[in-house]
């Protein structure tokens, strides 16, 4: 029977960039974390060291805690967890075997500074619709599951990122924007480094939804019905970004795991 204090490659995998995603910590030492520095999809950096100073402080979720090759770090970390209350699991073989696996990673350079509570901050327009829902989507599944996001007036987004240190994103020139004929959600997949087969077929239906070109992907112009119903149907951006999140989970999920399903009434040999 496999230990209850261990999580494999498969399992994370599977569960990475969904709702039932474990908080996911890397412990690396430092001399590991400088030879690769990118991460898993959502991890936050933590010193094992320390752990006795910052484990009652974390959120209330299941924890994934991945060290170089899955040996001492992580198990005695996951164990320290357990003894304050968590449900925490090391990740068997590490780094180097999600590496080995071909896991996502993501890369460090283009993730922005966190503020002291360890988030990153990122505005943009009011008034969401489509890039501006899904980027959030995918930040917090990917990248930062703590992100804040500030919706303010098109015309305060620079003023606000500047005085706050927010990183705007999804205006006109802004590193996190539209180039060409990639909408910003496009943009974020490849400079995150985030670019498997089930991201990049769900970008194409945004990029479809978002620019008007309903003819990229059949699920586009579904998607455009969706997200204009949303925005009318919430007056607070944030209300509708968290109505929102559920949408793309299974729009992500059908893109993993369902694109060769079909469904027909009546079921083939029933009666109409």
């Amino acid at each position: 029977m496999p230990s209850t204090a261990i999580i494999t490659v498969a399992q994370l995998q599977r569960l990475a960039g969904t709702p039932e995603a474990p908080l996911i910590l890397d412990v690396r030492t430092d001399e590991d974390f400088a030879a690769d520095p990118r991460g898993l999809p959502g991890a936050v950096r933590r010193d094992f060291r320390t752990v006795s100073s910052w484990a009652d402080a974390l959120p209330d979720r299941n924890v994934a805690v991945v060290c170089q090759r899955g040996l001492k770090l992580s198990h005695g970390v996951a164990a320290w967890l357990r003894h304050a209350g968590r449900r925490a699991e090391a990740l068997e073989g590490g780094f180097e075997a999600w590496v080995a696996a071909r896991g996502l990673l993501v890369r460090p350079d283009r993730v922005p500074p966190r503020d002291e509570r360890g988030r990153t901050l990122w505005v943009t327009r009011a008034r969401p619709k489509i890039d501006r829902i899904a980027c959030p989507w995918l930040i917090r599944r990917f990248v930062d599951p703590a992100a804040v996001f500030l919706f303010v007036a098109p015309s305060e987004v620079q003023a606000v990122a500047e005085r706050f240190g927010a990183v705007p994103f999804d205006i006109e020139d802004v590193f996190w924007s539209h180039r060409g004929e990639r909408c910003t959600f496009d943009v974020m997949i490849e400079e995150f480094g985030l670019g498997a087969d089930p991201l990049l077929r769900l970008a194409a239906i945004v990029r479809g939804a978002d620019t008007g070109r309903l003819d990229l992907a059949p699920e586009s112009a579904g998607l455009l019905a969706a997200s204009l119903g949303l925005s009318r149907m919430h007056r607070d951006d944030l209300a509708q970004l968290d109505a929102a999140m559920g949408l793309y989970d299974a729009l992500y999920r059908w893109a993993r795991d369902a694109t060769g399903e079909t469904h027909n009434w009546p079921a083939p040999g029933g009666r109409a």
